[in-house]
């Protein structure tokens, strides 16, 4: 679960920027993080995160359902949010992840939302199974190859469940009612024809 430095938001939220702050607690004398939110600053204003997943998936050509069932898995639209691991941000990036896929700040949900959707369609071009691509965006890459499959982690297995429950259910909403609800399409018989001595014509269907 993520540390929630601020309250999560929604698909519809907009969001700033924030910085990420390491000090000394004075009564116990450990190391506390916290996260500075930077209003007017980061993704465009008034643009949704929505909004910007639709523009990042459709430009790395990963279905936006796939991308929020991972960002309600990782963070639940908290943009601020810092696992106990250190992965950041809507996509939960670990530092090394986001300088792989050239994210400055994880806590910019443009940037962040790129990132994670960068790293996914890497994975699934890798993989080439939904459920592995994301397995190893739990676990790495690494660990999935060396399984040959989902890594036998519980954290991953129930990870993986979770994502490809959320993924199913927001593809079955998404289909429309009126296809759902179409009459079944009428059956057509073949018609017999056949005479009897008389010279009378009998129809007749199967």
């Amino acid at each position: 679960m993520a540390l929630a430095a601020c309250a999560g938001a929604g698909p519809g939220d907009a969001f700033g920027q924030a910085t990420s702050i390491v000090r000394v607690d004075r009564r116990s004398g450990r190391l506390i993080r916290t996260v500075v939110a930077k209003p007017g600053s980061g993704a465009k204003a008034g643009v949704t995160v929505a909004g910007m997943v639709e523009e990042s998936a459709k430009r790395h050509q990963v279905d936006p359902l796939l991308v929020h069932s991972v960002i309600r898995a990782e963070s639940n639209y908290n943009a601020f949010a810092i696992s106990p691991k250190g992965a950041q941000g809507l996509m939960q990036l670990m530092p090394a992840t986001a300088l792989r896929w050239g994210v400055n700040n994880s806590f910019d949900p443009a940037e962040n939302l790129e990132g994670g959707v960068r790293y996914l369609r890497y994975l699934l071009d890798l993989f080439g199974d939904e459920k592995l691509a994301v397995a190893a965006y739990n676990a790495g890459e690494q660990a999935v190859i060396r399984y040959g499959g989902v890594p036998p982690y519980p954290e991953t297995a129930n990870y993986v469940r979770q994502v490809s429950s959320g993924y199913a259910s927001a593809k079955q909403s998404a289909t429309p009612a009126a296809a759902a609800d179409a009459p079944p399409e009428p059956e057509f018989r073949p018609i017999e024809q056949s005479f009897d001595e008389r010279g009378n014509v009998y129809l007749r269907t199967r």
